[in-house]
């Protein structure tokens, strides 16, 4: 019998861990280890918004790595795709995948911001409202076709209803890796092929300059976790057994 995994899922812009609320159980019903955590200032976590950074999203996930028996799959969704490249860097030896979920997958001095501009057909980025210094948020009224077309309406309400604001700081911060480090570690692809938020040419343009060991499709919107999670969990154990 193979040896169990533990999956690291990381969340990306304005949501928290709770997005994998339907995805955690499918894996841990097989037997594996499942950690979901809030970033700096999402979802439980308290941490002021307008103080958050590119690197202290990072220090959250190296720090839960780093207290696992195990390398961990890394997966990163969305903005989450920033925040695990950055922290892979950071801890490369505690992580035996990087998995990125309809996610930016930037190169060494790449920003969100840099690759985000280059999608002008996304929803965020027409629907991105100032809050205060330093903090975004989305028109209410944009959500549901951003982020969650293909949920049922009782999905969609209950992650509506726990979006955060969310810290400009890294989405605009540059992301710093190695071919030593973070280059070394395999990388996996999911793509979302009725993506509105991150669309499917941009999630294709990011793999053409930093191409992945496997590429995956489901055929959903931004939201898998919700939209798909059966389909979403095959993938990860099919990723883990590569």
């Amino acid at each position: 019998m193979a040896p169990m995994s533990t999956y690291l899922l990381i969340h990306g812009a304005w949501h928290g861990g709770w997005c994998y609320h339907k995805l955690v159980p499918l894996l841990e019903a097989e037997g594996h280890t499942v950690l979901a955590p809030d970033l700096p200032g999402h979802g439980d976590d308290k941490t002021p918004t307008v103080s958050v950074t590119l690197r202290s999203y990072a220090n959250r996930i190296c720090q839960i790595a780093n207290e696992q028996p195990e390398p961990v799959i890394l997966l990163g969704h969305s903005m989450g795709g920033v925040a695990i490249t950055e922290a892979a860097e950071q801890c490369a030896e505690k992580i035996a995948a990087l998995v990125y979920l309809s996610a930016f997958l930037p190169r060494n001095g790449d920003s969100l911001m840099a690759w985000s501009r280059q999608d002008p057909t996304s929803l965020v980025n027409s629907n991105i409202v100032p809050l205060e210094e330093g903090v975004v948020g989305m028109k209410p009224e944009a959500v549901r076709d951003a982020f969650y077309q293909h949920c049922s309406d009782e999905d969609a309400a209950y992650a509506q209803s726990r979006l955060v604001p969310q810290a400009i700081a890294p989405l605009v911060e540059l992301v710093t890796t190695s071919a030593s480090r973070w280059g070394q570690i395999p990388r996996y692809y999911i793509e979302c092929g009725d993506d509105h938020a991150l669309t499917l040419p941009l999630q294709r343009a990011m793999q053409r300059v930093s191409p992945c060991k496997q590429t995956f499709s489901i055929n959903t919107d931004h939201s898998p976790f919700l939209s798909a999670p059966e389909e979403l969990a095959r993938i990860l154990m099919e990723i883990r057994n590569a």
